[in-house]
């Protein structure tokens, strides 16, 4: 603690500067004249700051292609997993829709729809099947305008 009061006892003090603070120095004015003087170009100088100029942008452009190539692939990525998630919606959402098509083709659903809307079955002759001229028997069956003749009667 007494330590603690001395070291602050001294930096309270203002200090002194001493009388002796070197060598003093001295400038004199001298004038130079250079415009004599000519800047002679280093041939070899020269080459070496082209190479090293040309392997700077060599590196540059280096370093630039693989960063873009870089950001590109990341970006590619997230459209990627974008893409993902989309087609496994779309994938469930296609499920969900066959089996809500699929239950309201239900024959059981469909009579007793049809007996609530007071519909009776078909009778025999009532039902007239379509035949596919096509090759295709799959297709939906288009339907088609018989010939007509007209007869006059006199």
């Amino acid at each position: 603690m007494a330590a603690a009061a001395i070291s602050l006892q001294d930096s309270a003090l203002p200090r002194r500067k001493p009388c002796w603070t070197g060598t003093p120095e001295i400038y004199f004015a001298k004038p130079i004249d250079n415009s004599r003087l000519v800047n002679v170009e280093d041939p070899r100088r020269s080459r070496e700051m082209r190479q090293f100029g040309v392997a700077m942008c060599c590196l540059f452009l280096l370093v630039m292609a693989y960063t873009w190539q870089h950001f590109k692939a990341i970006e590619y990525g997230y459209k990627v997993e974008t893409l993902r998630a989309d087609r496994d919606g779309l994938t469930e959402m296609n499920r969900t829709l066959r089996l809500e098509a699929a239950s309201l083709r239900s024959p059981e659903r469909i009579d007793k729809l049809a007996r609530e809307y007071g519909m009776q079955p078909a009778q025999a002759g009532q039902v007239i099947r379509m035949e596919s001229t096509s090759p295709d028997a799959g297709m939906p069956v288009m339907a088609s305008v018989a010939p007509v003749s007209v007869v006059s009667i006199p």
